[in-house]
């Protein structure tokens, strides 16, 4: 296929899609070569917390938002539990050349926080263009490579490319998951005081880390919780021999079915239990293969901070995070299971509740970090499950 339109005089970047297209830019970040499958992020801010989040391992992020890295970076603001694992996104590609920071936030230029960080980036290019192509043909693998003299073997980027298997059937939770057990105790960061601690628990949560957001743990501690954060095979016998008041199933990337196979069984086990439990996006999806639900793949994913999802249980609209490439069929979900959430741009199925239990997921990230504070009840309804097995006077549901 013939060289894109949005091309540039020297490029010292490429992004070579796995039908031939080849698109050139500038690049910045780390430097050498990578496959991944394309994604495209609507979100306005957040873009160290976007390509921090593990939920994007194996994806360049496309990010529709034309001046990205102009705030800098700092070290508030990543998501991922382990940094020096780098979990996360391996490529970003931008509109606009990264300007120099202007926050009083920031610590490092956004280039070199990416070299630091090990992802390649490539600025300079259509990504109105490109987001058009992912939405008409779906998001693509890729192959984004980073030279400075500008000299690239496009053949071979193209062979990779198309050669590269894809996220299906791929089990990338045991690749950003932690290694051992762990206590999280940081709060929810404020203004003029950054992160408090949690001295004074007063119930106890196992969080099943698939590749967990720190904002989801500060928001858990934040309610009170001793949170212990457990690697994705941890046993369910293990789990529930730490006596917990409520277990979380984390968010995470790759295909929940390849995870499936040695999560599903254990949360099998979890469910036979009367512990509350609570999922966010993959831990979402491992629920409702849990139950006897179906995933599949996604056209082109949901991620933005933009995105409209009612909740049915309330008859309120909220406008949220996603980030997701894989769906639950809502068709698939059998008696006894409910569905209580549906994205309003799709309809496809953004919750669950199991009837009868203290159990229940969602596919969006409802710590909104990045974006807006509209689905934070969710965490409270949880805790409001555990403190009424406790027989403790329950939460208001909204602060």
């Amino acid at each position: 296929m013939a060289t894109a339109p949005w091309t540039i005089e020297k490029p010292t970047a490429l992004l070579v899609l796995a039908d031939g297209t080849v698109i050139e830019g500038r690049g910045l970040g780390a430097t050498g070569t990578t496959v991944a499958e394309v994604c495209f992020n609507t979100a306005l801010t957040g873009y160290e917390e976007i390509l921090t989040d593990p939920s994007y391992a194996g994806q360049i992020v496309t990010f529709t938002f034309p001046h990205i890295g102009n705030v800098g970076t700092n070290e508030e603001d990543i998501e991922d539990l382990h940094p020096a694992a780098r979990a996360g996104a391996v490529g970003a590609v931008f509109k606009a050349a990264i300007t120099d920071p202007s926050s009083y936030r920031s610590h490092m230029h956004f280039d070199q926080w990416l070299k630091r960080r090990g992802i390649i980036g490539l600025s300079g290019v259509d990504t109105r263009a490109l987001t058009a192509a992912i939405r008409r043909n779906g998001a693509p693998n890729a192959a984004i490579a980073h030279s400075p003299d500008g000299i690239f073997d496009i053949e071979d980027l193209k062979r990779k490319a198309a050669a590269w298997s894809g996220l299906v059937g791929l089990d990338l939770a045991k690749e950003v998951t932690s290694g051992q057990t762990s206590t999280w105790s940081e709060t929810p960061w404020v203004w003029g005081e950054g992160y408090g601690e949690q001295s004074a628990p007063t119930m106890h949560v196992v969080a099943v880390d698939y590749g967990v957001k720190r904002n989801i743990l500060r928001l858990l501690s934040g309610l009170g919780a001793k949170v212990t954060v457990v690697p994705a095979k941890t046993p369910a016998e293990d789990i529930l021999a730490m006596q917990p008041d409520g277990v979380f199933l984390s968010n995470g990337p790759g295909d929940p079915e390849a995870t499936g196979e040695y999560a599903v069984p254990e949360i099998q086990k979890l469910l036979k239990t009367e512990l509350p439990i609570f999922g966010i996006c993959l831990g979402h999806q491992m629920l409702a293969l849990a139950l006897g639900g179906k995933t599949e793949k996604m056209h082109q994913g949901h991620h933005g901070a933009n995105h409209p999802v009612k909740d049915h249980t309330t008859g309120k609209v909220e406008i949220v995070s996603m980030n997701h490439g894989f769906a639950v069929d809502s068709k698939s979900l059998p008696e006894g299971v409910e569905e209580t959430h549906i994205s309003l741009f799709d309809g496809s199925n953004c919750g669950l509740a199991l009837t009868g239990k203290p159990v229940f997921s969602v596919q969006h990230h409802p710590e909104a970090s990045p974006g807006p504070q509209d689905s934070h009840y969710l965490f409270r309804r949880f805790v409001n499950l555990i403190k009424e097995r406790k027989g403790e006077p329950a939460l208001a549901e909204r602060a």
